[in-house]
């Protein structure tokens, strides 16, 4: 990996955010990273692009680690920058950025706001909101991400590992804690697995008038996957697809709960991708989008972002295309396919933690789509859990092939899912694609077979 960031495009970016500003342009802001590197900026990278796909590298926002968030924790970068546009009385531009810094295992940790009229910049540091002492507080002040409630008010989601993921209210003029104190638990996962969760996100949904949480489950290195739970309000309670309160997880449900709609995968032919997280999310009129980090499988140490089409399931899920978004262009087909046919399919077991590798499928729909993204009820059919479950050395059957094939019916299994267009890397085409979930919260990704 070179050391000249003009070269990166998306890669070594790490915990990204993407806004648009009033220039039109998209701008990336991610953690102070790069693999293979020796020396690199510091000070939270921005990247821009017009098109969501080529990257170009814009230096960074602060050039440094500001000297309070410094003294405090020592950090040698930052770490997560969440940038949002804020709210202002008189509608002038304003924008937020809120950093962490920290080190590696450490509560030792701050959140820091700086500010700017442009996301392009300059940004002036306004000081720490947070801060953790690792000796003192249960809970670690870093990976910052803002929400706003019905009425407008603005939230800070934050947390990783050790106390779970706290959500406290802001000034809406100041945009620092309304009060001193670290707010509501809203999801945490037990000491028998490390309490490996980060990396949330919050989105209001209206069309259903409920808020969803993503976060982050296991380890950045190579088990990553992203959950989600949704709640009547902002502070939750946040449950899964299958009724799991996310605050309270026991340790037999610790890898079970949490819908996990994106997790470590490969397609015939294609790359193998890990550890996909930390991902926020953003839209483009009625389009939603996630941005995430992912490791390459062959190639663990590397990093880069990746854009998905996140759409919606009749029942109101979210759900996430199996195939990182190539332009606006490269998502309609020529003329309308019946979603009938033979299918390249992953199947996210949230209690598998491996890279999945798809199979061949069947489905069954009456639905034809040319790419215009059609919410749909489709039967895979046929289907034997067994496929898609982690091969036993002992003759045990796994968890996660008893939960599936409870799943099952004669004929196969029935998804609330949503068929999509979405551009075939492999194929070099655009092809049908489709995501959903089951009657048991498990969701399904999978991209029309290409024979020809």
């Amino acid at each position: 990996m070179t050391n000249d960031p003009s070269t990166w495009g998306a890669r070594n970016a790490h915990d990204p955010t993407v806004v648009r500003g009033d220039d039109g342009l998209w701008y990336m802001f991610s953690t102070d990273a790069a693999a293979g590197v020796s020396d690199f900026p510091v000070g939270a990278h921005i990247r821009t692009s017009t098109d969501l796909v080529t990257w170009s590298f814009h230096g960074t926002a602060l050039g440094e680690v500001p000297a309070a968030a410094k003294e405090w924790s020592g950090a040698e970068g930052l770490w997560a920058p969440e940038v949002v546009r804020w709210p202002t009385a008189d509608g002038t531009s304003r924008w937020h950025m809120y950093y962490s810094a920290s080190t590696f295992g450490s509560r030792t940790s701050a959140i820091g706001l700086a500010t700017a009229s442009s996301p392009a910049g300059p940004w002036a540091d306004q000081g720490i909101v947070i801060a953790t002492r690792h000796d003192r507080d249960a809970y670690n002040a870093i990976d910052a991400a803002i929400a706003f409630d019905r009425a407008g008010r603005p939230w800070m989601i934050y947390g990783s590992f050790f106390g779970g993921i706290h959500i406290v209210e802001l000034s809406a003029e100041t945009g620092t804690r309304l009060r001193d104190e670290p707010g509501a638990l809203i999801a945490r996962r037990p000491a028998s697995v490390d309490g490996a969760i980060e990396g949330a996100y919050i989105q209001y949904r209206p069309e259903d008038d409920r808020f969803v949480l993503f976060v982050s489950y296991d380890s950045l290195v190579d088990t990553y996957s992203v959950r989600v739970g949704v709640a009547d309000e902002i502070t939750g309670p946040y449950r899964d697809a299958a009724g799991n309160d996310l605050t309270s997880p026991t340790d037999e449900r610790a890898a079970a709960t949490g819908t996990k709609v994106l997790g470590g995968h490969r397609f015939p032919g294609g790359t193998g991708f890990i550890a996909p997280g930390h991902n926020s999310i953003f839209t483009d009129g009625d389009a939603t989008f996630m941005v995430h980090h992912v490791r390459l499988a062959d190639a663990p140490t590397r990093h880069e972002a990746q854009i998905r089409r996140v759409h919606w399931t009749r029942s109101g899920w979210p759900v996430v295309s199996p195939h990182p978004f190539a332009g606006a262009g490269t998502e309609r087909l020529t003329a309308p396919e019946q979603v009938a046919g033979e299918w390249d399919a992953v199947r996210f077991a949230p209690e598998v933690s491996a890279l999945v590798e798809a199979q061949r499928v069947t489905l069954v729909s009456d639905a034809v789509s040319d790419g215009e993204p059609v919410a749909v009820t489709i039967l895979v059919e046929g289907v034997s859990s067994r496929r898609f479950a982690p091969r036993s050395t002992t003759g045990v059957t796994h968890p996660v092939v008893e939960r599936a094939e409870r799943d099952e019916t004669r004929d196969g299994v029935e998804l609330d899912a949503v068929v999509f267009g979405a551009w075939d890397p492999v194929a070099s085409r655009t092809v049908l694609a489709f995501s959903g979930i089951d009657p048991n919260g498990v969701v399904w990704s999978g991209s029309k077979a290409v024979t020809s």
